[in-house]
């Protein structure tokens, strides 16, 4: 896929040049109606309220959209930080206008829409040429009475991405399959791959990887049940998956593995520009943001491999309100963006993993290579990746919030806070959070 590098800086420009803009109205409308869009002579006004690079704007399928019906005029708000997003949307929809006719929800906040907001949300339910997703998608945003409040988009299937000439410099092996065949099913390996580069490197300081968060957020992801279970009861302080990853990733910080900086938080994208890491664990959605951060000057010096188990880090889905004036066009749009064709269109631009079961069986999916990370295939390692991940994936109200916190709390590790008083102070804050 060799436009892949070119047309990832185009979206990400253009996803930057409307962020400033959309970061601080987030979702917000540009009057007190209950959406922004409408009817009016003839012509249906759809709005959208959109965060991050989800690629539906990036890619041109908007505008394809608007061509392919000429009565349709697409306005799409995009916030660059979901939470920033995500907190303007719990307003409007506490108070009942200033919503879009489509809102983005990100998979950490759907368990708490299912739950608190399922009469705002229009039902997808039976609706047709609908059936092409993954079951689990699908099923993260279902209520209990199974109302389906939107249709999914990517997923996030998980990889590590690695820096071949820093692998090189500490005598690791620098082919894909070698390298993941050293962290091959326990992610312990991984992290004892930390310590041999560590003490083998040669070069300038150069930490093995960027986080303590991202593996600890790749293990839990591993798991059907990590925050909550089934009931709807915290378990965090007693999963024993949390706890095995809370230590690793514990053990790294203490170690001096990372570059002490939290994934997409100030700092990290300067790291990957400058290279302060040999590795980052990455669903397949981040590749885009590394390409664009990274910069030209380190293309084809990294590359991907399999991570040693399966899982889902991230993904989202399209809702539309319920009292929107133009309910039915706006679910024709979404199905129409979500619908097997348009996902391995994205993909294939810029590299978002498909949630349609469908689309990652073709071509245009599972050949995809990425220029920029060393020809790698990234259609197959992520499509094996995706098969990987659980069947079932219990979500919890405040996951968003709770994974928020141990992030902070793995930081405060990686400054030389011992884990247990880390531990304590992150149960504390999350007790606060979630009362």
């Amino acid at each position: 896929m060799g436009t892949y590098g070119s047309l990832r800086r185009k979206a990400v420009a253009s996803a930057a040049a409307v962020s400033a803009l959309a970061l601080v109205v987030g979702c917000g409308g540009d009057d007190d109606s209950v959406t922004g869009g409408g009817k009016k002579d003839g012509k249906v006004t759809i709005t959208m309220g959109l965060y991050g690079v989800m690629g539906l704007k990036e890619t041109g399928l908007l505008e394809q959209y608007e061509k392919e019906n000429p009565n349709v005029d697409i306005k799409a708000d995009i916030a660059g930080d979901e939470q920033t997003y995500y907190t303007a949307l719990q307003t409007h929809l506490a108070a009942g206008n200033g919503l879009k006719d489509i809102q983005g929800i990100e998979i950490g906040r759907a368990k708490e829409i299912t739950e608190t907001q399922a009469d705002k949300f229009a039902d997808f339910a039976g609706m047709a040429g609908t059936d092409h997703f993954l079951p689990w998608k699908q099923a993260q945003i279902s209520t209990a009475d199974g109302k389906v409040l939107g249709l999914g988009t990517d997923i996030g299937p998980m990889a590590v991405c690695y820096r071949k000439d820093y692998f090189e410099q500490a005598g690791l092996p620098t082919d894909r399959e070698e390298v993941a065949k050293l962290w091959e099913g326990d992610w312990s390996k991984y992290v004892q791959a930390g310590r041999t580069f560590k003490k083998d490197f040669k070069g300038d300081k150069v930490a093995f990887t960027d986080s303590a968060s991202g593996l600890f957020n790749a293990m839990v992801y591993g798991h059907s049940e990590q925050y909550y279970d089934e009931k709807g009861e915290l378990i965090y302080d007693k999963n024993p998956a949390v706890e095995e990853a809370w230590e690793l990733a514990s053990d790294t910080a203490e170690e001096g593995l990372t570059a002490k900086l939290r994934q997409f938080q100030p700092g990290w994208d300067p790291g990957l520009a400058n290279g302060t890491f040999a590795t980052a664990v990455c669903p397949a959605w981040m590749l885009s943001h590394i390409s664009e951060k990274a910069g030209e000057a380190n293309k084809g010096k990294w590359d991907v491999a399999r991570a040693p188990k399966g899982a889902n880090w991230g993904g989202s889905f399209l809702g539309v309100i319920e009292q929107s004036p133009v309910k039915e066009e706006a679910m024709k749009l979404v199905a129409w963006l979500t619908a097997p064709e348009q996902q391995a269109h994205i993909f294939k631009e810029i590299g978002n993993i498909p949630s349609s079961e469908k689309a990652l069986q073709t071509d245009d999916v599972k050949n995809a290579t990425s220029e920029y990370f060393d020809n790698a295939p990234i259609g197959q390692i992520f499509g094996a990746a995706a098969q990987e991940i659980p069947d079932k994936q219990v979500l919890g109200r405040k996951d968003g919030t709770i994974k928020d916190t141990i992030s902070q709390g793995l930081a405060l590790v990686e400054q030389g806070t011992k884990r247990d008083e880390a531990w304590k102070t992150t149960t504390e804050r999350i007790e606060k959070a979630v009362g």
